[in-house]
Parts: C-alpha cells; structure tokens; sequence
C-alpha cells in the first residue's frame, strides 16, 4: 500500500496545528518558569548573586517543563483547530467532498508525531542532562560560590551555618575587618576575629586565610569563654560539618541506561523500583500525546456536527485527559512499589489512544479502496477524444 502524498489540505491544518503547539507550548513553559523559579529568588538575593546567575540557574529546567507539557499542549492545539474547522463548517465541507475521517485527521498525526519525537528527544538526552547541570549548579552556589562574592559591610551568609563580614576590601583583594561566625559544630558557636586575610580556592573548595585574630568560644557545660589566638589560620567555608561535599544524584538526572541497570552499590534494593518506573516514564510519556490527540479528535470527528455538542464533547475531552493524567500518576506510584506492575504504565500510555482510534477509523481501515472512476459515459472530459464529442445543436 502506498502512503498518501501530503496534500495541500494537510499543510494547510498541520500548519495551524504546528503554529499553535509551538505558542501554547512555549506560553505554558514560560508562565511554569516564572512560577517555579521564584523558589530560588531567596537563594540568589541571600547569596548576592547577580541576574545573569539566576537566569542560567533556572534556564536549565525549562527542558523538563517542555517534556512535560508537549502532551497535553498536543490535546489542546488538536482539540482547538479542529473544533475551530468545525465551527467555520470546513469540516463539513471536507466531508462533502468525500473525504474519510481518517483523511481528516491525517495532519493531526503528522504533529503528534513531531510531538512524540521531539519527547523523546526531551526525556532520554535533555532532560537528564540539563538537570543534571541544574543539581550541579545549585550545589556550587549553596557551598562554593557565594563565598567568593563576599561584600563589603555586609553579613553574608555563606551557608546555613555560617555568616561572615568584612570592613573593605583592598584593590588587590586583601580582606579587613573580618568576623565569621561559625555554627558547623553542634553545640558549639565560634566567634571568629581577624585584622585581615584573603580567599584562595583549593580544589574548588572556598578558604578565607586569617592573619592576627582570635577564636573565641563558650563551652556550653561549663558556660566559660574560651580565647584562641592566632598568627595565621586557614577556614573552609563549605559546611563541612553535614555531607554537603558529597552530592548524590537522583533518578531524574540519570541516563536511561543507568535507570534500567542501576549500580548496586549506589543504589539500595528497594530503590530499584523507581528506578524503573522512571525509565519506563521517560519511554511511555511521548506515547501519551498519540492518545491525548486521539480523544480530541474523537470529540470533534466523530457523529455529525450540532450546536448542542460544541461544547458538551470538548467538555468530555477534557474530563477525560485529566482522567488519564490521574491514572498515570497512580499507576507510577503504585508501580514503584510493586515492580510488577510496570507494564500498567505502558497500557494506560497506549490503550486509550487506540481505542480512540479503533471507534474513529476502524471503518476505514476495513472498508477496501473504492476503484477510481472516470467520467460518466456520453460526457465530455479532459481525455474523451474529440471525435466523440457531440456536436452542438443548432437553433
């Protein structure tokens, strides 16, 4: 069987299907970036960090926005152009013109398509990769990076257990007028006083080296003050006295490959669970914008256009994705507890799009081609020879 050529009723639809899954896709990412990324205003102000920072910080999850998105942004445009051809009755006027729903839905499948491909793009290379880096990024910024950015007169709060000021700073970058206050140790609050030093970076490790000052702290037991005093000393501003140092990664910056065979000595037996489910997430999601797209055009193709159904049918189209989007969600978190229920995650991703399309096109699909026609008999036609022509009556 041959493929149908594209015709320049497809491009016509597909473009305005394409048109607008970019611009709900890119709008809905934008508006999720906004909302999310206000999570790490706090962390970038107490840090001191500048704009250029929060952006690259925050850029690196709009990836994974995208990836999730694409499906249900594939429902909307779908459900929206051909709701829209139904209203202005171009689709009554394809139907007239002996085309089969399968002809008609043709330019929603070559964009869920380009859907389904673009997430897989998304969810086995990009998005692991990107927030990977994100992870990356933020841990230098909680324990490494601010604390080259130390301000003058000001309390800069390095990490969560340590704050430290300084008067000014030389044009060669020698600190003066230091205080740190240390928190790291339980139990212990250390006051520490320098008449001046400078940061070096050992390893990508942050250090502030100290020159003529005093360690000064209080022994809770006893309540006494204890003074050390000192020529030089060297501090580490990471927060050493937690596990900081050492970042684990999750299973959302993991390759697929790492997810399907995970390292037993990195990853505990019963975490292996969702380490497959998330795998088989990352596989099955794509699918889920071929059975999104298939109820949309369910709702409008299917049974003959009426008023009363405009809105009843995309209402139910609606329902019924959010539905699925709940099922899946319970699918995963039952399945990550009980591996063996993986493949439930694979049959709601797929079933109902091809329900769906089993009651939309399963008529077209066993109907055999109609033989191509010519002209009627006794007509004249582009290829009826003009012998054969009748010649025309005379008054």
């Amino acid at each position: 069987m041959i493929a149908p050529s594209v015709t320049r009723l497809d491009r016509y639809v597909l473009r305005q299907l394409l048109v607008a899954l970019l611009a709900s896709t890119g709008g809905l990412a934008a508006l999720i970036w906004l909302t999310q990324s206000l999570r790490f205003v706090s962390l970038v102000v107490d840090r001191g960090l500048s704009l250029r920072v929060f952006l690259q910080l925050t850029g690196l999850l709009i990836p994974s926005f995208v990836a999730v998105i694409v499906p249900i942004t594939t429902f909307v445009v779908t459900q929206f152009v051909y709701q829209r051809l139904a209203g202005d009755r171009e689709l009554t006027v394809m139907r007239a013109a002996g085309l089969s729903p399968l002809a008609i839905a043709r330019p929603a499948f070559y964009c869920t398509v380009i859907a389904m491909a673009l997430c897989y793009v998304l969810n086995i290379w990009v998005v692991p990769a990107s927030y990977h880096r994100f992870r990356q990024y933020e841990f230098e910024i909680r324990n490494k990076m601010a604390a080259f950015l130390l301000q003058e007169g000001v309390f800069t709060p390095v990490s969560d257990t340590m704050t430290v000021y300084i008067r000014t700073r030389d044009p060669d970058g020698t600190l003066r007028g230091i205080l740190v206050e240390d928190d790291r140790q339980k139990n212990t609050r250390a006051t520490i006083l320098a008449q001046y030093g400078h940061l070096e970076s050992t390893g990508d490790v942050p250090r502030v080296v100290l020159y003529h000052g005093s360690r000064e702290e209080i022994d809770r037991k006893t309540g006494r003050l204890n003074v050390l005093t000192f020529g030089r000393n060297t501090i580490d501003l990471t927060d050493s006295g937690k596990d900081d140092d050492i970042r684990y990664r999750d299973a959302t910056e993991m390759s697929l490959g790492e997810l399907l065979h995970p390292d037993p000595r990195l990853v505990m037996a019963h975490d292996r669970g969702k380490f497959l489910v998330e795998a088989n997430r990352r596989l099955t999601a794509p699918l889920t914008a071929f059975s999104f797209a298939m109820v949309a055009l369910l709702s409008v193709l299917d049974g003959a256009f009426s008023r009363h159904g405009a809105l009843l049918r995309p209402l139910v189209a609606i329902l019924t994705v959010v539905g699925l989007l709940a099922v899946g969600l319970t699918v995963q978190s039952v399945a990550s507890r009980a591996p063996a229920l993986i493949p439930l995650i694979w049959i709601e991703a797929v079933l109902p799009g091809l329900v769906c399309a089993t009651v939309l096109f399963g008529a077209d699909l066993r109907a055999p081609a109609a033989p191509r026609r010519g002209p009627p008999a006794g007509t004249s036609g582009p290829g009826t020879p003009a012998s054969r022509r009748r010649a025309p009556v005379a008054a």
